[in-house]
């Protein structure tokens, strides 16, 4: 890859106001040499997406607890299509069932890492995600 920073969002959707993971994750990213922006709590998802397109993040990851990971997810990838910005790559966390991750693969969502996740295994998936789109896009 060039030197270019790979650049990631953090965000935390909806009522939940618990980001210790957000920020565990945001951390482990940011030492993987990643430039990453955190929202915050209880952003919309068209905060989110604004501010994912205004920042020219590489990726969008999501952190839910909550439950509504289906309605968050499902909002900020329609808002990425309106923006036409599906050139950001979406991946997530926290309390997802199982059986929600082919739903969240249809949609569009790159990975989702769920509790016990090694925070090694985020930093990796989006060094590869994000070079293979920038090779595509011929920014390497």
């Amino acid at each position: 890859m060039t030197d270019r920073r790979i650049r990631v969002l953090i965000a935390k959707p909806g009522m939940d106001g618990h980001d210790r993971g957000a920020k565990v994750v945001a951390r482990a990213l940011r030492d993987a040499g990643m430039e990453v922006i955190y929202t915050g709590l209880r952003q919309t998802a068209e905060m989110i997406v604004n501010a994912a397109v205004q920042e020219d993040v590489d990726a969008i990851g999501l952190s839910v607890l909550s439950g509504a990971h289906m309605h968050y997810f499902r909002d900020v990838m329609a808002l990425l299509r309106e923006k036409d910005a599906t050139d950001i790559i979406v991946f997530g966390g926290g309390i997802i069932p199982d059986q929600d991750l082919p739903k969240l693969k249809e949609l569009g969502v790159g990975r989702v890492f769920t509790p016990g996740a090694n925070t090694e295994d985020a930093a990796t998936y989006l060094k590869g995600a994000v070079g293979e789109r920038w090779r595509a896009q011929g920014e390497e």
